[in-house]
């Protein structure tokens, strides 16, 4: 039975990526066939799926820090959105409702709050995935939405105790006393090293933090998430993560088959499933609005609109609760998992477009924008800058301070990541912040005295993206990239860059060189 699903997500998938669409959509498809072909899921598949979850939640915590949760504009856009959406949407299904459509009719005001409550959440899942799969996470938006989510989660274990009324045991308080143990947590990493050590241990700590908080009355995750963040400052953080990627991606494949386990629908169920999927664009109009009211500039409310603009897996949860308590019936846990499948799609689908449709209507959009936006989203000029390096990772670093022990000053630094440039900033180092992808950011950016531009981006389709907008800026000069694989190459120099570097050949190469000067003494040296 295990390689039965193995074989439908695996085929689906493969199908689905042929066409140029993400994954997820495949297996989404592998679990409503898996259904309709009368398959039964086993404790193995929800056990999959809880694992997935847990160090997705974990490694959300390794990147997120908690003073951004207490910026206004997470917390306050958070809460005004869900009170706003819950009543717009109550609004709608009463409508609905009127017009005598199936399941609406059965509603009053207080169900219809309670749906539109449950479908107020944006997916972790789907948001977190889209996010990593475009490298980012830790951009502006990326990290807004990563807020948002995660006082989302709050919000839900808030309505959990109170719709259950299961209220923690006294012994949660003790969990406050993380703050004490964190040094021994952090001492722990330390011994793992870097070799399969630190996958279990990530596995350890996201594992017990659930068990922890689930023991006490708190919902597991959230002590999943909890861990990670207090090991957000570690320096192997960055390194956890990327350890326990593939883990992480290939247990959630388990939660998208078990959505499609929900059960089976009936056309009018499909048909009302549509219904609530289309009025995501009201979710979208909304989030935008109170972004943009917020003073957010209207790049950054639109994109994060766009990828939070689904619904999400805890309202499969609230719909459930609602209907073992007789609030709901039942065939609303059908129609909510359908929109909610629905949803994935469409944002999926939708989002890989997001920066093409902002380029299209920035003119439009930006009719939205504050005129006074925030401090944190203000451009700086990088001073006496001949040389730019755009992404500042290893890679990107590397190449930075060579540069800068070559030419000096002239050389600076751009990276999306705000945390990482402070660091940098306090260092003294000629660096600014900026998301290569920012279509407003180069149309502000003199680069008339700008002779280089390196992209050291991860991922290929982020460097064509930079290197059409900086060419549409009218940069005319000199732009060098890295790539991961060979095939890459030829994609990256039809979009205007002037040489790509294969990053693991230039590697070895210059490995090569540098080890041979060892026993070879130069040839223009004097005897």
């Amino acid at each position: 039975m295990e390689f039965t699903w193995i074989l439908f997500a695996f085929v689906c998938g493969l199908a689905v990526k042929m066409i140029n669409l993400p994954p997820l959509i495949g297996f989404l498809l592998a679990g409503f066939l898996l259904n309709y072909l009368g398959m039964q899921p086993s404790s193995i598949l929800d056990s999959l799926a809880s694992l997935g979850i847990t160090l997705m939640l974990f490694s959300i915590g390794l990147k997120l820090h908690v003073k951004d949760l207490l910026k206004r504009e997470v917390w306050a856009s958070t809460l005004a959105h869900m009170g706003i959406w819950s009543i717009l949407f109550a609004g709608i299904a009463l409508l609905l409702g009127i017009l005598s459509l199936p399941y609406f009719h059965i509603l009053d005001f207080k169900t219809a709050a309670l749906l539109g409550f449950a479908l107020s959440f944006s997916s972790t899942v789907c948001v977190i995935k889209l996010l990593e799969e475009s490298s980012e996470l830790k951009t502006r938006h990326g990290q807004l939405s990563l807020g948002i989510l995660v006082m989302q989660d709050i919000v839900a274990v808030i309505f959990l105790v109170v719709a259950t009324g299961k209220i923690p045991s006294i012994w949660a308080l003790g969990l406050f006393g993380l703050l004490l143990i964190r040094p021994l947590i952090n001492k722990i990493v330390d011994k793992a090293g870097h070799g399969e050590m630190l996958p279990l241990t990530g596995l350890f700590l996201a594992l017990g933090g659930y068990e922890l908080f689930y023991l006490v009355g708190v919902k597991g995750d959230l002590g999943a998430l909890i861990m990670g963040v207090l090991l957000a400052s570690h320096p192997k953080a960055s390194e956890m993560n990327k350890s326990l990627m593939n883990f992480k991606d290939l247990f959630l494949i388990g939660f998208f088959l078990s959505i499609g386990f929900t059960a089976l629908p009936s056309l009018s169920m499909v048909a009302m499933s549509l219904i609530i999927t289309l009025i995501i664009l009201a979710k979208f109009a909304l989030f935008f609005g109170v972004f943009t009211k917020l003073k957010l500039r209207s790049r950054t409310a639109f994109l994060s609109s766009a990828v939070l603009s689904n619904y999400s897996e805890f309202g499969l949860i609230v719909v459930a609760l609602s209907v073992a308590n007789g609030w709901l019936a039942k065939e609303w846990l059908v129609v909510l998992a359908l929109a909610v499948s629905f949803s994935f799609v469409i944002t999926s689908v939708l989002y890989r477009n997001v920066h093409r449709v902002y380029r299209k209507n920035k003119e439009i959009i930006r009719r939205f924008e504050s005129a006074d936006c925030l401090p944190e989203d203000r451009f700086t000029q990088p001073p006496n800058a001949e040389i730019l390096v755009v992404g500042l990772g290893r890679v990107g670093r590397g190449a930075f301070d060579s540069l800068k022990g070559l030419v000096g000053g002239t050389v600076a630094g751009m990276d999306a990541d705000r945390n990482r440039i402070n660091q940098m900033q306090d260092a003294q180092e000629n660096v600014f912040y900026g998301d290569g992808e920012d279509a407003d950011l180069w149309e502000r950016l003199d680069t008339s005295h700008i002779h280089l531009v390196l992209l050291a981006l991860p991922a290929a389709e982020d460097t064509t993206n930079v290197a059409i907008q900086l060419r549409k800026a009218n940069y005319t000069g000199q732009i060098a990239a890295i790539a991961r694989y060979q095939d890459e190459r030829e994609i990256l120099i039809n979009s205007g860059i002037n040489n790509v570097f294969n990053f693991y050949t230039e590697a070895g190469t210059g490995f090569a060189e540098e080890s041979l000067a060892l026993i070879r003494p130069p040839e223009n040296a004097t005897a």
